[in-house]
């Protein structure tokens, strides 16, 4: 039913293959669209989109047990923040 079929990568411009069970799970998951990009193109986009810039941070005291902690938003007076643990505590609660 399915052929393999040689496709050229957009990024690097090399040839690839797109095999016969690739084309027969893509068209078991409903994908409509041919891949675009080698193995190897995939798979370097798909590590520097998973390097995320590192979070900031802020310094706050526990509501709950008194303990400093970091959390990644502005505290702020009006609202409680809790450490990991107290904060999970609280959620298995509800």
């Amino acid at each position: 039913m399915y052929q393999d079929k040689t496709l050229v990568c957009k990024d690097c411009g090399q040839e690839f293959v797109f095999t016969a069970g690739e084309q027969q799970f893509y068209a078991e998951k409903g994908f409509e669209n041919e891949p675009q990009r080698c193995r190897s193109c995939r798979n370097a986009r798909k590590n520097n989109r998973t390097e995320r810039p590192q979070r900031e941070t802020y310094a706050a005291v526990c509501a709950e047990c008194g303990a400093e902690t970091q959390v990644p938003f502005m505290p702020r007076e009006d609202r409680p923040v809790y450490c990991r643990d107290c904060y999970s505590a609280k959620r298995a609660a509800l």
